[in-house]
């Protein structure tokens, strides 16, 4: 192909890789697949495509995931369903978008099945702190990617450590093979988002507020303070700086704090933990740990609380979303000067950034821990809890944000309407979705006017086809040209009938049903014997592949021969 051969100009559409196809997330959902569902609802609500494919690799309810996408939200976006490995959605949409951060397979089935240049490859990365996540994003530099497709940071942190990530990774590469750096996708900077509007009108309900306010205990000089978010010591933050800065704070303003923690526990025996860690740390302190599943209860939190608290000092974390739903239901913050949450909120603004302190680098600990994580003498958990555990929150800055707040009604109210203006104006869905059609709309110029990258290698060399790859294992290989004869004294009604054993009837997606397996061997023993071709072309082209695959089967079970 030549410049801007086969590469359609930009257009109104984008196909969106979802592989479970659901939209129910149920019990303790992680944080990427809540932002990844908001996304792709947002993305047909306010993205401006004309259409939006919606790419599955298991049957689901297309209507369904619409509907639930759509929701009652005028859009003039058509939301299509369809299975992914079979569907020309990307070729016609020109982006094909995944909420996960790895391009590399995705980039070597665009060159199998089209071309390097048939569409771009978004990707969206969620965490960075995983060494096998950060692998595999590598693996993208030595994958057919191009500057045409990218991997979106959602926060400056993360561009940064990407960027410089690539950068070590080139340099190895150059310096182990010689030659130029590869490629590598575009590292643009767009945020997460939430629902904005919804958070506001869920906060803004006075008879909620006093609602929940009498459950816990609280009364009107009272403070109620607010976490949400998974109650993970190793992936999400140690309490004990929290508690401290409560307890401190309580003391020095005289009120009384009630702290919910609204979330979930990766084991039940946690809370115990926690439960011993409030007792030590926050005698004075009225800590509740409740089920965030509840979401009326939580809804309700959005209205009742007064700070929201969340001093996070994991690697894991790299945008956090709970801070801006309290931005949107108008609660000042004081958060950790972290990673995403410096992004997101501004210090003496939105609320308080209190400062952190990460253990030194270059001692040999830091890659000790990666020896042994890599080695699998360690798993991922203990690999970020012991960073975490070792990285510091300034338990007095963040007494006296939490006190300065609890004194002050006014600078509360005031922090918490800067919030909402700057989740309005930053970070609401609508705000983040036309970053998103902007993005996609750009890589279209960047691949629309490059080069045809060389591509003589047209399968992943260590992914392929095993049935191709391990040809040599087999005395033969079944070909169009095999000549296939019926087994003696086995007629179609016995391949029809197979599936008394279970174990017959394991691993069948790919195949031809009973019922077709025996109409091909009818055809078979009624002609004395026939090839591979001679029985495909007598079905129709859909049903010949699954009935390739039959023909093997039944062969793996002696109904046919393919020796005489």
């Amino acid at each position: 192909m030549s410049r801007g051969s086969l590469v359609p100009p930009p257009r109104d559409r984008l196909a969106v890789l979802h592989p479970s196809g659901a939209t129910d997330l149920g019990q303790n959902p992680f944080g990427k697949d809540v932002a990844n569902l908001q996304l792709w609802q947002a993305l047909a609500r306010h993205g401006g495509y004309e259409r939006l494919d919606v790419l599955a690799l298991q049957p689901f309810d297309a209507e369904n995931l619409s509907a639930n996408l759509l929701g009652d939200h005028p859009s003039t976006t058509k939301v299509v369903g369809g299975p992914f490995l079979t569907s020309r959605a990307p070729t016609e949409a020109g982006t094909l978008f995944r909420g996960q951060p790895y391009l590399a397979d995705l980039a070597w089935m665009r060159r199998r099945t089209a071309s390097d240049r048939a569409y771009s490859l978004v990707g969206l990365i969620h965490s960075i702190a995983p060494p096998g996540v950060r692998e595999m994003m590598a693996a993208s530099a030595t994958a057919p990617t191009h500057p045409w497709d990218a991997l979106i940071c959602t926060s400056p942190s993360v561009q940064v450590a990407m960027a410089a990530m690539f950068d070590e990774w080139a340099g190895h590469l150059v310096e182990r093979m010689g030659g130029r750096p590869p490629p590598r996708p575009d590292l643009p900077l767009i945020p997460l988002g939430i629902q904005g509007d919804d958070l506001a009108a869920q906060a803004d309900r006075p008879e909620a507020r006093g609602r929940t306010r009498t459950g816990f205990g609280v009364d009107e000089d009272g403070i109620l303070v607010l976490w949400v978010g998974r109650l993970s010591y190793f992936e999400k933050a140690f309490p004990q700086p929290m508690f401290k800065a409560l307890q401190l704070a309580a003391v020095a303003t005289g009120v009384k704090v009630t702290f919910v923690m609204a979330g979930w526990f990766p084991e039940p025996g946690h809370r115990e933990h926690y439960e011993a860690a409030a007792r030590v740390h926050a005698p004075d302190i009225d800590i509740r740990l409740i089920d965030g599943n509840d979401r009326v209860l939580l809804t309700d939190l959005w209205a009742g609380a007064d700070i929201f608290l969340s001093l996070v000092d994991n690697i894991q974390e790299t945008f956090g979303l709970t801070p801006l739903e309290a931005m949107a239901a108008g609660m000042p913050v004081v958060a950790s000067d972290w990673d995403g949450y410096r992004y997101t909120m501004r210090d003496g603004v939105e609320g308080f950034l209190v400062p952190t302190l990460g253990a030194p680098a270059g001692g040999g600990i830091g890659l000790r821990l990666a020896d042994m994580h890599a080695l699998e003498a360690m798993s991922y958990q203990a690999y970020v809890g012991t960073v975490a555990q070792h990285t510091a929150v300034h338990v007095g800055r963040a007494a006296e944000a939490l006190a300065t707040l609890m004194r002050s009604p006014e600078l509360r109210k005031r922090m918490g309407a800067a919030g909402r203006a700057r989740v309005r104006e930053v970070f609401d869905w609508p705000v983040v979705a036309r970053q998103v059609h902007e993005l996609t709309t750009r890589l279209a110029g960047i691949r629309a006017a490059a080069e045809d990258p060389p591509a003589t290698v047209s399968r992943h060399p260590v992914k392929g086809d095993p049935f191709r790859d391990f040809t040599h294992f087999a005395t033969h290989v079944l070909t169009v040209d095999t000549r296939l004869t019926a087994a003696p004294g086995v007629c179609a009604a016995d391949v029809h009938s197979v599936g008394a054993a279970r174990l017959d009837s394991a691993f069948n997606v790919y195949r031809a049903t009973p019922a077709l397996c025996a109409e091909a061997f009818t055809m078979i023993s009624d002609r004395g014997g026939a090839t591979v071709r001679e029985v495909l072309l007598a079905f129709p082209i859909a049903q010949r592949r699954g009935l390739e695959m039959g023909l093997a089967w039944m062969a793996k079970y002696g109904f046919v021969d393919w020796l005489g």
